[in-house]
């Protein structure tokens, strides 16, 4: 085998192992939100990481708007509580400000998200500020407990970022599908 072979397979093996290796939900990196099945590109539910689970238990929503933003909603796997994780992460919004995300649900199930039962998300049931820098980014590790409701419970989601104190919605997503994790 020459070295320039020798070489290239190392190279090959090498970008193999990096690619098996990365997050499939890193919001650099290729995008793990498929289209839903409806066709609808404004309706997306994420498909990545679930190996043979298929409903959408956890999801990445972005968020649009004045500025922009990522919400990576998990539920973590727990036999006593059914606790959802939101890290939020916005930039582009007005500087040193306060912020909510808020989120509407509705269980009619066609990937068009007509809820508009808004709740303030934070610290379980306390609403938590999302406070952004002098550059105008902000981060929040958020929490809710979803243990009253029936696993399967199934139903389209959709988020948004307000400016606190104003009527304001700075951020928005696309609709999503989530099923509640046995």
């Amino acid at each position: 085998m020459s070295r320039f072979h020798f070489l290239a397979a190392v190279a090959v093996a090498l970008s193999i192992s990096a690619l098996a290796c990365s997050r499939p939900n890193d919001p650099i990196g290729p995008s793990s939100i498929v289209p839903s099945s409806s066709g609808s590109s404004a309706s997306r539910v994420n498909a990545g990481s679930l190996g043979a689970e298929q409903p959408p238990f956890n999801l990445q929503a972005i968020l649009r708007g004045e500025g922009f933003g990522l919400v990576k909603f998990r539920q973590v796997i727990d036999d006593a509580q059914n606790i959802i994780d939101l890290d939020v992460w916005v930039r582009g919004l007005q500087p040193d400000s306060s912020y909510s995300l808020q989120r509407a649900t509705d269980t009619t199930l066609d990937d068009v998200c007509t809820g508009a039962n808004w709740l303030t998300l934070g610290q379980g049931p306390a609403p938590q500020p999302i406070v952004t820098d002098g550059e105008g980014t902000g981060r929040a590790s958020l929490w809710r407990d979803l243990s009253l409701l029936a696993p399967g419970t199934a139903f389209d989601i959709h988020f948004r970022v307000i400016q606190n104190g104003t009527a304001l919605v700075a951020l928005q997503s696309d609709c999503y599908r989530f099923v509640v994790r046995d």
